[in-house]
């Protein structure tokens, strides 16, 4: 998987993207601050989301229009929350570019068909679809359909629905997926990030996975790292005080960058399987054991328990071959702190 000009693959790096969503509260000054701040944090990349008030909902007071599922935007209309949620469209273009010129790459989350028409003129590298959208069919076949990568958010999706989203993209001829585990509580409860299922929606679907969060700090991003996430995103707000509808679940700069730096130091630490040693390791083999002679001994002496102990430093003979050693015959004179070796050692009487 492509995107812009970083290649996602199980040897690269994780792919971190900073998401803006409404965090510029109405203000474009503000999301022009906040791309480059995202630049500065070390991001790989910029996601906007395409919507309207009009495009995702309708503007109603019935019971089923007003929010109560137990968020932080409970009591709202939907349609009240989107709108003081969505970034202006007539925006897009100078985000796209601003971003650009900080050497960020920039896509979106569009939420319906007008809105993948709108990005595909901007030359979007990518669309993710986010976790509320998943169910929608139509809409993923129709991001699938433009043949570039699809990043979908599995937030409230079960085994059918995340299968039904795949197979939606592949009918689309488009295998170019990945899969972001995401628990869709906004901030999310830690003890439910679950993050081994990062693994296993790698193996059992076979696409590239990572983590879209919504937990405080860093940890969930770290154990995501850790089990192999490829992509990381987060939303991203330039400081707390801007406020807006996501800004309580948002990082702010110093907080993202934070968030980069040991991502970055986890994946270092994670390295590869591979039994060689590296330099510094082999020089800390010094502090190994190995068979010194602890009392003199004359030539023609037997090497006993008493007169040979395995001991640091490592410089000696390897302590396997202790037991051959004991009860053979020193062929030259050794003093206390001797290295032993084959050379001292008399094998003449081996059967």
């Amino acid at each position: 998987m492509k995107i812009g000009g970083f290649n996602i693959n199980k040897d690269s790096g994780v792919f971190i993207i900073a998401e803006l969503s409404a965090n510029h509260n109405g203000s474009l000054e503000t999301a022009v601050e906040t791309i480059r701040a995202a630049k500065r944090t070390g991001a790989d990349a910029i996601k906007l989301q395409t919507y309207t008030a009009d495009t995702l909902t309708i503007q109603s007071q019935k019971d089923d229009f007003i929010i109560k599922s137990g968020s932080i935007w409970d009591g709202k209309t939907y349609y009240d929350l989107y709108k003081s949620a969505y970034t202006p469209w007539q925006w897009h273009e100078k985000l796209f570019k601003i971003a650009a010129e900080e050497g960020l790459i920039c896509f979106s989350s569009p939420f319906d068909k007008t809105a993948v028409d709108f990005l595909e003129d901007l030359d979007a590298p990518a669309y993710k679809i986010a976790s509320f959208e998943i169910t929608d069919i139509p809409l993923i076949e129709y991001v699938a359909s433009k043949g570039k990568p699809v990043i979908l958010s599995t937030g409230i999706a079960g085994k059918e629905d995340i299968e039904l989203a795949l197979d939606a993209c592949k009918r689309m001829g488009n295998e170019d997926i990945a899969l972001l585990k995401c628990t869709s509580s906004y901030p999310a409860p830690i003890d439910e990030a679950n993050m081994v299922m990062v693994k296993d929606l790698r193996e059992r679907y076979g696409v590239i996975s990572g983590l879209s969060d919504h937990t405080m700090g860093s940890t969930v991003p770290i154990v995501a790292t850790c089990f192999g996430a490829k992509i990381i995103e987060k939303h991203f707000i330039l400081d707390h005080s801007v406020g807006g509808p996501d800004a309580s679940f948002s990082m702010d700069e110093k907080e993202f960058t934070e968030m980069v730096k040991v991502v970055r130091e986890a994946e270092k630490a994670i390295g590869k399987v591979d039994y060689t040693l590296t330099e510094k390791q082999t020089k800390g083999k010094d502090f190994s054991r190995s068979l010194y002679v602890v009392e003199d001994i004359k030539k023609g002496d037997k090497f006993t328990e008493e007169n040979v102990r395995s001991i640091r430093p490592g410089f000696g003979m390897h302590p396997k071959h202790y037991y051959n050693v004991i009860g053979k015959e020193a062929l030259i004179d050794l003093e206390k702190g001797d290295r032993l070796s084959f050379d001292n050692i008399d094998n003449s009487n081996n059967q």
